[in-house]
């Protein structure tokens, strides 16, 4: 079989996200590898794929305006590559249109000419048009979810997040003070750049492998950081992070306690699982114990009950994701209005489950990556309301829009000190 190029990738990376339904992450990670491409052509894969997923309501409404008949799906494809590359991409006319043409089956390649040359004449019209369009058609988002947030943050915070989703996300990185310190990180990798404010995060023009690679450090962003910092953990304590993959915080945490203590990190599926364990391994966070567990279903596995009670336990719950919608690409065309609901009751059973092991006078971090009031601030009344010596002691929030980092919300409660 003849090598894809990056436009031949990024069209069967489409086809089979459409048709098969797995993550968008997954589906482009997993053909990149198994393609022979320079690094500027698998940027380009990468910037073709995701460009089209962010845009994906306003691609087919520029395809609605150029063809009023049924478009086959895997035509409609061709187009949505296309049109990305002339409009949002500006890429000349006559590779937009003439490569796309070129990575078409020959029995498609004259509607899509024809359609795609049609679009370069009427440009300034379908520019035009496309700019009369609501929000949700403009930035490519779920007309709920973009409602919701108009209710909630205003018209123009909401513009501002739906663009800052089709954004792609900077490259951020913790530096693992388990292993190197911030000034010889600096001086090892002199491209990094401090972030104010944020002394163990810098940020990257590209992916560092060689300090990945190290275990020196781990690609975060800075607001997955306040979980960590408001649990607090000291050396010699025993910690439960109760939903870890893939080990983030979890490293983080055995950072703060000096690799001193002991860590039970959770995990229900087993390929998270091991994705856990090898990143903690890499970063050097030797107090750390990877279990697999699931809170809605199971019994607790002899590790957590030999360990328990816990000083403190970090529950960064399974969420909906709006918060990080920049790099969990396709998650928008996933959400259902009803997954709200659903969520929060999940996120109440897990945290009903862990609390049984947290100690007296211990404290518990609830966190999650949603925007969603039903998952962050309800979650937390209720828990606060079921539970008499459970007490709300901090609540802390990152909204793109404000902070300049991914959404997130980290609320910290204490038990009494006689339960």
């Amino acid at each position: 079989m003849a090598q894809r190029s990056a436009r031949q990738t990024a069209l069967a990376a489409l086809l089979l996200w459409r048709k098969e339904k797995r993550f968008a992450d997954a589906i482009i990670s997993g053909l990149l590898a198994k393609a022979n491409l320079a690094a500027s052509d698998r940027a380009f894969a990468l910037d073709l794929f995701y460009g089209v997923l962010r845009n994906l309501t306003l691609l087919d409404f520029w395809i609605g305006c150029l063809r009023a008949s049924r478009i086959e799906s895997d035509v409609r494809d061709l187009l949505r590559l296309g049109l990305y590359q002339f409009f949002l991409l500006k890429t000349p006319q006559h590779a937009a249109v003439n490569e796309t043409v070129a990575v078409a089956p020959q029995k498609q390649r004259s509607i899509v000419n024809a359609i795609l040359r049609t679009a370069t004449r009427q440009s300034n019209e379908l520019l035009a048009q496309a700019e009369a369009q609501p929000l949700f058609v403009r930035k490519s988002h779920p007309q709920f979810l973009v409602e919701r947030w108009q209710q909630r943050f205003g018209d123009e915070y909401t513009e501002v997040l739906c663009g800052w989703d089709n954004r792609p996300a900077p490259i951020y990185g913790r530096i693992n003070r388990i292993k190197i310190d911030p000034k010889a990180f600096h001086q090892m990798y002199p491209s990094s750049r401090p972030l104010p404010d944020n002394p163990d995060f810098v940020e990257f023009n590209g992916l560092p492998t060689a300090a990945l690679n190290s275990g020196h450090c781990y690609i975060q962003d800075p607001s997955t950081a306040i979980a960590c910092q408001l649990l607090g953990p000291k050396p010699g304590e025993k910690i439960l992070d109760a939903c870890a993959a893939p080990g983030g915080k979890t490293a983080y945490l055995a950072q703060f306690m000096e690799n001193r203590g002991a860590i039970i990190a959770c995990e229900r599926d087993r390929e998270r699982l091991q994705i856990l364990e090898n990143n903690v391994g890499r970063l050097g966070a030797s107090i750390v114990r990877a279990v697999r567990h699931d809170w809605t279903l199971n019994s607790p596995p002899e590790e957590i009950l030999a360990t328990a009670p816990f000083d403190r336990v970090l529950l960064d719950a399974p969420c909906t994701n709006t918060g990080v919608m920049r790099r969990r690409i396709d998650v928008r065309w996933r959400l259902q209005p009803e997954d709200f609901t659903r969520m929060c009751k999940e996120q109440v059973i897990i945290a009903r489950a862990v609390l049984r092991f947290l100690k007296p006078g211990g404290t518990l971090v609830y966190s999650t990556c949603s925007l969603e009031r039903e998952e962050n601030e309800q979650v937390v009344r209720r828990l606060v309301a079921e539970v008499s010596d459970l007490s709300l002691k901090k609540e802390k929030d990152s909204f793109p829009f404000r902070d300049n980092f991914d959404g997130a919300f980290v609320a910290k409660l204490g038990a009494a000190v006689v339960r």
